[in-house]
């Protein structure tokens, strides 16, 4: 559906190198700026890279043949994403804020015999990123509405928070519809469920895409039901 040439990161003006230390020996990675909507790859592009957020959210996303999108994942600044399949890129990607990311090499993922401490760190993100995608599927087939918009603010909450006197503050830069097509719902579904969830003083809206969470016990019993 989006077919396109990876040569985006080749080209770019935007693009850097950075130099690290592996164990000694110097290596140079690649350093990408990206402003909100631009795409990193497309589905279908070769995949010569995989990609490590340092700052920013990127999104992921998949758009079936009758039209619909399922966002498959956002990445924050520590995941690595862009693991391809079968040479290819299997998703679209953009970024839904400004961010950067790191290009690793998709031979540092395949061999570890120049950079073994990048290709352990790749293979772990890799193994991490199967057990969320488990856990992304049993949410949306076993989680209520109210569960998984739970779940997610309280993921959003633990990875991204920061105290606010007895509370949690946290910002997300994704519009409804993002969310919803994370999780399977309709936008109106989670506009009406984030207002249940305020009504009941678990949470509160500094404005639509800041939270500020009042009862993360209760938040958690919701979205990890007995």
């Amino acid at each position: 559906m989006y077919i396109s040439k990876a040569t985006e990161f080749e080209t770019s003006q935007a693009t850097a190198s950075l130099q690290i230390k592996c164990r000694g020996a110097s290596v140079t990675m690649r350093v990408r700026q990206l402003k909100p909507a631009q795409n990193l790859f497309r589905e279908g592009d070769e995949a010569k890279h995989v990609y490590e957020v340092s700052s920013g959210v990127i999104r992921l996303s998949k758009v079936l043949e009758n039209g619909r999108r399922q966002v498959i994942t956002f990445g924050y600044p520590g995941d690595i994403i862009g693991f391809p399949q079968d040479g290819s890129h299997t998703a679209e990607c953009d970024a839904i804020s400004s961010a950067e990311v790191v290009a690793h090499k998709i031979g540092d993922l395949e061999c570890g015999a120049q950079n073994p401490d990048i290709h352990q760190r790749l293979v772990n993100a890799a193994l991490k990123e199967i057990s969320a995608m488990q856990d992304h599927f049993m949410m949306l087939g076993r989680k209520s509405a109210v569960e998984k918009v739970a779940s997610f603010l309280h993921v959003l909450m633990e990875r991204t928070g920061k105290p606010l006197g007895a509370y949690t503050h946290f910002e997300f830069p994704m519009i409804r519809a993002d969310i919803a097509d994370f999780l399977g719902l309709t936008v109106e579904t989670v506009s009406r469920t984030i207002t249940s969830l305020r009504k009941q003083k678990l949470i509160a809206l500094d404005n639509p895409n800041s939270v500020i969470v009042l009862d993360e016990e209760a938040l958690f019993d919701i979205a990890n039901p007995a």
